[in-house]
């Protein structure tokens, strides 16, 4: 039997990935002031979630989950969140409309703070500092102060984190997601894009086709889906002082949450069954995600199942798998077989982004936009010769027009990458980018449904 679980039972556990405080007080002081705020998410947003995933699991839903690599403070405003809210509209409809299914959206936002780093300390030049581990616990700026984490940081994340909740709640009931804007979603540097042809050829039709729906009755006021959707958050939980902090008892069942966003998900560096990260996300009942990288073997896979999921409740665990393109069909097959093997329910997603980052000969982290499709269709191929469903996507985006993965329609080049290099961390997709995936997987959910109906 697993030992009593508690919110601070993880800190009897090994931590990797957590900041060294050198001030303890002050460390305690912003928990318990933190534990004293409301909670950013609600339980029963959490449970809405996992039925919605419950269906992904099941075959019949998509999982589309991105949104910024790390959030920043500098950077935040309505005009950041409403263009990424937007660009998640147009890949939604984009797949509803052309996939004929159901699609539930997660951003990986109002949370995405932290990041984990492959050395704990970074050099420039002579000077050797701690690795910037993201806006909640030290900044960017590459001086011995700047990079002292800050524990002050986490409340200054719950405040902007709060804020976006707001305004995403606002865009998704009131208004700004009806489907009759469908034609507004469009941003302005998109316009001439290929993608933009495409997009403006389905928002016809998705306009016809809302037409004939309310000549025959059905409008918003009677199918409220039209003029506003669900949307939840999520990130990885990997600053455990401050999900303990918003952990919280649920009053109607008297179970615990992690109130900092519905879905937390464990990474490829902190996913050890007997870790600290594992052991906090055994006692939430959010649904969970596992970041599985070609390190994982199949026996620890079911491990963490097994002690995510002990009751194998569909929608509770999502599996999001992160190889490169040029290595799915070599890691993914022997996972898929093993956890059908022994009958668990899971979403399988695939992350086609942390696998194929490179570094180009003037020092640019990218992502070649070509191998970011291909282990998305390398993912879909497996899942079909498995007779599997590839459940959703999890993706690093933006609404900008930024330079950072090259290749894509707009054609961007290692040369350009320089002009808009926007990312704290890690290259993100801009809207032209995330439009043009979106139509390559509605496609390949078409082909899965196809074959679906062949078998039946």
């Amino acid at each position: 039997m697993p030992a009593k679980w508690t919110p601070e039972s993880w800190r009897a556990k090994p931590a990797l990935q957590l900041p060294d405080y050198r001030d303890g007080a002050a460390l305690a002081e912003a928990e318990a002031r933190l534990a004293q705020l409301p909670p950013l998410v609600f339980a029963g947003e959490a449970r809405a979630l996992k039925s919605g995933l419950a269906e992904v699991a099941n075959g019949k839903a998509f999982l589309l989950q991105g949104g910024d690599c790390a959030e920043s403070f500098a950077e935040f405003s309505a005009d950041t969140i409403r263009d990424t809210f937007r660009v998640i509209l147009q890949m939604s409809a984009a797949l509803t409309y052309g996939a004929a299914m159901p699609i539930v959206k997660v951003g990986r936002i109002a949370g995405q703070f932290a990041k984990p780093r492959s050395a704990p300390t970074e050099k420039q030049g002579d000077e050797e500092l701690p690795s910037y581990r993201g806006d909640i616990v030290n900044d960017i700026a590459f001086t011995a102060e700047a990079r002292e984490p800050d524990p002050a940081r986490m409340e200054r994340a719950y405040s902007q984190a709060a804020s976006a909740l707001n305004l995403l709640r606002a865009f998704a009931g009131g208004g700004y997601a009806d489907l009759h804007n469908v034609h507004r979603w469009n941003l302005g540097f998109v316009e001439n894009s290929p993608q933009a042809d495409k997009y403006r050829a389905m928002a016809d039709r998705i306009s016809e086709a809302i037409a004939f729906m309310e000549a025959c009755g059905i409008t918003p006021e009677t199918a409220p889906q039209l003029k506003k959707t669900e949307f939840f958050t999520s990130h990885e939980a990997l600053l455990l002082p401050y999900e303990q902090a918003l952990a919280r008892i649920d009053s109607t069942t008297g179970n615990w949450y992690a109130t900092s966003a519905h879905f937390v998900w464990v990474g490829d560096r902190t996913r050890q069954p007997g870790g600290a990260h594992v052991e906090f996300l055994r006692g939430v009942k959010n649904p969970i995600g596992i970041k599985c990288g070609p390190s994982l073997a199949t026996d620890e896979l079911l491990d963490l199942i097994d002690i995510l999921n002990p009751k194998n409740e569909p929608g509770r665990l999502t599996l999001i798998c992160r190889y490169g393109a040029d290595k799915v069909a070599e890691h993914l097959p022997a996972l898929i077989r093993a956890v059908e093997h022994e009958g668990y329910k899971v979403v399988w997603s695939c992350d086609p982004m942390h696998g194929n980052t490179v570094k180009t000969e003037t020092g640019f982290k990218t992502r070649p936009f070509e191998r970011v499709l291909k282990e998305v269709e390398n993912f879909f191929a497996v899942h079909r010769a498995e007779g599997t469903h590839a459940g959703g996507v999890h993706f690093e985006m933006t609404g900008k027009d930024v330079t950072e993965c090259i290749g894509g329609a707009q054609a961007i080049t290692a040369e350009n990458l320089s002009d808009r290099y926007h990312t704290h961390c890690d290259p993100r997709l801009n809207a032209s980018q995330a439009l043009e995936l979106a139509f390559m997987l509605a496609e390949n959910i078409r082909k899965e449904r196809d074959r679906s109906k062949a078998v039946a």
